[in-house]
Formats: C-alpha cells, structure tokens, sequence
C-alpha cells in the first residue's frame, strides 16, 4: 500500500472525541508502517487563546443548564446543520480549515466530533476532492453527524447503523466498529501489582470520574465518600480541572489515606484495571474504556440527549446501572464490601460478554478501506 496521510480531526468539547481520534491513529501506526497521522483539535489549533474560554462555556452550560441543551439537542436530532448555520461557523470559527488541510495534504480526513464532520463536509461541496470518514463517538445518531458528503461512516453498534439507515445513509458507506479506544485498554495487567505501585492499599476500590462535569455536587458525593472512607478507598479523577482538584484537596472530608485525588492521568486504563467500580457520567468514550476493561459501572448525572442514549444502550445490556437516588450508592458500597468475590465474578461475566469487542476493528476497517482508493 502506498504511503497515506491521514488527517484526524476533532473538537475540544469534552475530552471523549479527541481520546477517539488519538486512539484511532495511534491503532493505525500499530497496523501499518505505511500509515502517518495527525490529530487535530480543529477550533483549539485556530484559536489557541479564545477556544479554552468557549470550551469552558460549553461545560458551564452543560451543568447548569442541563434541561436547556437536552431541548436543543431534541429540537435538532433529525437535522443536519442548516447551510447558514453551516457558513457561520465556518467564518467565525474555522476559516482556516482549508489552508490547514491544502498544507497538510492528507490521503483522507477523518472526523470524530461533528462541527469539523460538518466543516470538511462544507469544503467538498466547495470542490476538496479528500475522501471524508466520520467515526461517531456515541451510541446513537444525532443529525448534526450526517452529511451526503461523508464517504464512510464508523459507529459503535447495529443500533446506530439502523438510525443512520432510517436518515437515507446508503448502507455500503456505514460499517459497525465500536468506538476506538487506546490500544493499551487490551492488556490485563495484575490488579495487586498496579495497586502496590500506585501507593493504594488492599481495601475494594472505587474509581469516581467526570468530576468537572458536576459529579461531586450529585448527591452530595463528598459525604457518602466519609462515610464510607474507613471501609473502602476512593480515587477521584479531576482530570484537566486543576482547580476542582485543588478544592476536593482543601476538602476536610477527604482527607484520608484511603482518599487518592488525581488530576489529568494517561494511566486510566491502569486505574479501571485495579479498581473494582467505576462511578461515572455516561460519556461515549468513559463507557467504551469501561466496557473493554469489563469493570462494573454506575452511571450519575446523565446530560439530556447523547449521554441518555449511552445509558440506555449500556444499562439495557448489562454493563452498568444508573444511580438515581443517593440511597444506591450506599447499597452498591455495602455490597461490594458483603460479597467482594460477586464482584470480582461479575467482572469475569463482563468481559466475557463484550468479548466480541474489538477496540482495533475500527483501525482495521479504516486500514481496509485505504486499500481500496
């Protein structure tokens, strides 16, 4: 096969998207030398100074007005952007796109967020002959995905295929990958050992992630985390919020030994790996991650639209179950604390079940479908 490049690009609203596209290239290097990538947050790189306060915007928004972003995500599930809109935000936010892929000059463009989806799309009805892809990172269809001008689509499940079938998406261009996850999600590593190294004891654990999403103000997490700190130990991830960090540090409450706040971390894979329940928001990325380790899930403060279809699908096939009262948090802990081995059971039963998971497969469609141009 002849030397490809192949330009990712993705957006910052959320970490989940751009996890997706570093996945996707690093699992494209692993297949093939012939392959160079280059992942792109597309509005970040064009304006590296305003982009972090619109992203900042963006979560604000999304966590204190949950029930405004699940109308407009209702109000436009069926919809592709419409043409002005489609300018607009070309002109305001990625007039440059262009020069960046005429610079680059990829084999192919692929999309793991649906504003550069829409962008790269707008430039091919402008005459860019590049073949497009677009791997959604959720489990459902939203209309802003959807462009005639998409050459092939990648998506998590059957589900997602038969929603693209029902907005006219010809079925040759949609292939069932699974959402890419970094490859290092496929080792199994002993449990005891990454605990032994990462300084935690042999108390069950319990991983909290999504923190800047408005995790600790959901059923007052920080006084279930006390009262339960002297039986079990909690790792809290606060990811790129260095200030939420700083605070849960200052925090009275969980100044423990069996206490571990983390900020941004390349080493989830690890902490799925040793801990024994993940509490999360229902993110595409967060669940594929968890789905591959096979570790139990709960799901909290679930954001009106895509993260709804995420718990759906997720609960519905046994992967994890919603907490919608503070009162199941309590009775999960005591659980894991009464019957340790069920769990450690239900973690076999979990892998076994999404065995069928590849988290390469989309790596390797994409490889095939390389070959073919």
């Amino acid at each position: 096969m002849k030397k490809k490049r192949i330009l990712l690009l993705s957006e910052g609203f959320g970490h989940g998207h751009t996890q997706a596209a570093h996945a996707l290239s690093i699992g494209l290097r692993r297949l093939s030398s012939n392959i160079t990538t280059k992942v792109i947050e597309l509005g970040a790189f064009q304006h590296p100074l305003i982009a972090p306060w619109i992203f900042s915007a963006y979560r604000k928004t999304v966590t204190a007005q949950p029930k405004l972003y699940g109308f407009l995500y209702r109000y436009q599930y069926k919809k592709s952007l419409n043409r002005f809109a489609q300018m607009a935000l070309h002109r305001m936010f990625y007039a440059k796109t262009s020069q960046i892929i005429e610079q680059l000059k990829p084999s192919v463009i692929v999309c793991t967020h649906p504003f550069p989806n829409v962008i790269v799309s707008r430039l091919k009805r402008a005459g860019l002959d590049i073949p497009l892809c677009t791997v959604i990172t959720d489990y459902d269809a939203h209309g802003t995905w959807i462009s005639k001008e998409v050459n092939r689509y990648f998506v998590s499940t059957d589900q997602v295929r038969d929603k693209l079938l029902a907005r006219q998406v010809e079925a040759e261009k949609i292939k069932v990958t699974g959402i890419p996850v970094h490859p290092d999600f496929l080792g199994i590593s002993d449990p005891a050992e990454i605990r032994s190294r990462l300084g935690w004891n042999e108390l069950p654990a319990v991983l909290i992630m999504g923190g800047g999403w408005g995790l600790m103000d959901e059923y007052d997490l920080i006084s279930v985390i006390k009262q339960w700190n002297d039986r079990l130990q909690f790792i809290v991830v606060a990811g790129s919020n260095e200030k939420l960090k700083q605070t849960l540090e200052e925090r009275p409450e969980l100044k423990s030994p069996n206490v571990h706040i983390l900020g941004f971390t390349k080493g989830i894979d690890k902490l799925m790996e040793a801990a024994d329940l993940l509490i999360t928001k229902p993110g595409g990325m967060t669940c594929t991650e968890g789905l591959v380790k096979g570790i139990p899930m709960l799901f909290y403060h679930t954001i009106p639209g895509q993260e709804e279809e995420n718990l759906q699908y997720f609960t519905e096939n046994g992967f994890a179950e919603k907490i919608t009262a503070e009162e199941d948090l309590h009775n999960r802990f005591q659980q894991l604390l009464d019957n340790y081995p069920a769990f450690l059971k239900k973690r076999e039963i979990l892998r076994h079940m999404r065995a069928d998971y590849s988290p390469q497969r989309c790596s390797q469609a994409l490889v095939e479908y390389l070959e073919q141009l």
